[in-house]
C-alpha cells in the first residue's frame, strides 16, 4: 500500500494547501479518495497517471470534499479515455455531475457509472480478487461515510530450494500459491506448508474524513493497520465541534486508541492554526504512533510504517 496526500486542509483552498483528496495504491489498483479542487493539479505535481484511477470514493457532498470531481472527469473526456470510471458517493452525486454534463453538452465518451450510497449501515461497496473497499458510516452534517480498504489474502511464496528437492513440477505452481497440497506422480502428498511460506500480513487502511467524534466509530474499525482520521481542530477550539460536527486531534487519537489502531494519520486540519505540528503535539499525549498528513507526501506501508 502507498498513500499520496494530495489534500488535507479544510475548507478553502490556499495558495500552498489544498482541500482533501487522496491517492491510495494497493495490488495494482489506484483509488481517488474525495476530489477537491485542485486535485487533477495536485495528480499532476505528484506524478500519478490519470489513466491508472478507474474508482473515486467521494465521502460526501460538502464542496471541500468533491468540487473538483467534474473538472477531473472532464479532462478524463480531452485526455480521450476509453476505460469505465466508476465513483461512489453519497446519493444525488449522480444528478449533480449529469447537470453539469448536460448544461455544458460535454457528455464522456467513456463509460460513467455512478454507485450512490444511502445506508447507514457499513456495507461492501467494491470488491474483486485482490481488495475489498467498505462503507465506515460517519456522524457528520451532511450523509457522510469512511472508506476501509482490506487486501484480501495474499497468495503463498513459493520456496525454491523445496520445489527443487521435491522435483515440483510447474504446472503445480498455481495450486501451491493457492495453498493446496502436492501429490507426487507416486501419490505421496507434501503438505503445502513444507513447499511454501506463509505470505505477507493483508494490510487494512481506514479513511474517516469528515466526523465528530463519537466511540462506536472504534467498533468499526477496530484493528486496522492505519487510520486517517480528521482533526479539524485543537482542544482549545474543541466548542466548536458540536456545531461544525468536526473532530479535534485529541479525539483522534482517542478514537485510535479506543480501536487498536497500528498508525494514526491526521488530517483535514483547519487553516486558522499557524502551523500542523501542535496536532500531532496533542495527539500524541493519547496516541503513541502519529504522523502528519501534508499536501504531496506520500506514506508507504512497509517501508515508513514496517507494516
Amino acid at each position: 500500500m502507498n498513500l499520496t496526500i494530495l489534500g488535507c486542509y479544510a475548507a478553502t483552498p490556499r495558495t500552498f494547501s489544498n482541500p482533501t483528496s487522496q491517492v491510495l495504491e494497493i495490488r495494482e489498483r489506484v483509488f481517488l479518495i474525495d476530489c477537491a479542487e485542485g486535485t487533477q493539479v495536485a495528480l499532476r505535481r505528484n506524478k500519478i497517471k490519470f489513466g491508472k484511477i478507474n474508482h473515486i470514493f467521494i465521502s460526501h457532498l460538502h464542496g471541500d470534499h468533491f468540487y473538483g470531481l467534474i473538472g477531473l472527469i472532464s479532462s478524463f473526456a480531452l485526455l480521450n479515455r476509453t476505460t469505465e470510471l466508476h465513483v461512489y458517493g453519497p446519493e444525488g452525486i449522480k444528478e449533480v455531475i449529469l447537470l453539469q454534463l448536460k448544461l455544458a453538452k460535454a457528455y464522456t465518451q467513456y463509460p460513467l457509472y455512478f454507485h450512490e450510497l444511502t445506508s447507514t449501515e457499513p456495507e461492501i461497496i467494491f470488491e474483486d480478487e485482490k481488495v475489498r473497499v467498505s462503507t465506515i458510516p460517519l456522524q457528520h452534517r451532511v450523509y457522510t461515510n469512511g472508506f476501509l480498504f482490506e487486501e484480501k489474502q495474499r497468495e503463498r511464496k513459493l520456496n525454491a530450494d523445496a520445489l527443487r528437492e521435491f522435483k515440483v513440477d510447474a504446472s503445480q505452481i498455481h495450486n501451491l500459491k493457492a495453498g493446496k497440497d502436492y501429490v507426487t506422480e507416486s501419490g505421496s502428498i507434501i503438505p503445502n506448508r513444507d513447499l511454501t511460506f506463509d505470505p505477507r500480513r493483508s494490510l487494512r487502511y481506514a479513511y474517516c474524513s469528515d466526523t465528530q467524534y463519537f466511540e462506536e466509530l472504534a467498533n468499526l474499525i477496530k484493528g486496522v493497520d492505519v487510520l486517517y482520521h480528521e482533526s479539524t481542530f485543537l482542544q482549545t477550539e474543541i466548542h466548536l465541534c458540536e456545531r461544525t460536527k468536526h473532530a479535534t486531534a485529541a479525539q483522534a487519537a482517542n478514537i485510535a486508541k479506543l480501536a487498536g489502531v497500528r498508525k494514526l494519520i491526521l488530517g483535514h486540519y483547519s487553516t486558522r492554526y499557524d502551523g500542523i505540528e501542535l496536532f500531532k503535539t496533542e495527539a500524541e499525549t493519547i496516541f503513541p504512533d502519529v504522523h502528519l498528513a501534508d499536501d504531496g507526501k506520500s506514506f508507504n506501508f512497509e517501508v515508513d510504517f514496517n507494516l
